[in-house]
């Protein structure tokens, strides 16, 4: 098993990072949070689990051992297979799935991609026992201590994704209604959240 990797960030793409180690390229799948703290030619050390298919093998990278774990930990429920995994921790950090699951939210696991309200029904029961319960005293990762600095994060997560800033500017702006619609709701703006609506503005831009 590849434990971690460890380089200099050597190309990024919306869904995935490539890290030269021993002069190797590696294409890591990641989450939009996890991207956002990566810079071309900026050394990075992520995280990894190895997912072994008959025709693949897929590296998915993070930020730390814990949304490792609970990467390797999610997929243990039946029909829970890495992508849907992987776009659980998109959403929500390894603390919020915990505090979810300890209180039965629904609601926040139905904010994933592909996941319905029988569904989150299901995977409520089988993590009770499985996930653990809540380590932080909040929400862990990017959007908890962004409300003001949504902007700026989102920003230098887009030109590090290799956008130019006008293209960058454009989507901050797209997203912006999002942000400000969770800052009245009294929450804060979730960056991982804003980055893929925002990359979903420039794709269907181009």
């Amino acid at each position: 098993m590849i434990a971690f990797v460890s380089g200099p960030v050597a190309a990024l793409a919306p869904d995935a990072a490539v890290v030269e180690v021993g002069g190797i390229g590696m294409a890591v799948q990641c989450t939009p949070d996890t991207l956002s703290a990566l810079r071309i030619g900026q050394q990075a050390k992520l995280a990894t689990s190895l997912v072994v298919r008959e025709d693949s093998l897929t590296l998915y990278g993070f930020a730390d051992d814990d949304e490792r774990q609970t990467f390797e930990l999610l997929q243990t429920a039946s029909g829970v297979g890495p992508r849907l995994a992987q776009a659980m921790l998109a959403v929500h950090s390894p603390d919020a799935l915990r505090r979810a699951v300890a209180t039965g939210d629904e609601k926040a696991l139905t904010a994933v991609p592909g996941i319905g309200k029988k569904g989150a029904q299901k995977l409520l029961l089988e993590f009770k026992d499985r996930l653990g319960e809540p380590v932080g005293g909040g929400r862990a990762g990017v959007g908890s201590a962004v409300t003001a600095g949504w902007r700026d994060q989102l920003h230098a997560a887009l030109i590090g994704l290799g956008y130019a800033t006008r293209e960058a500017d454009e989507a901050v702006a797209a997203v912006a209604p999002q942000a400000e619609a969770a800052v009245a709701d009294g929450a804060a703006p979730q960056v991982p959240q804003l980055l893929k609506a925002a990359l979903q503005s420039l794709n269907r831009a181009r």
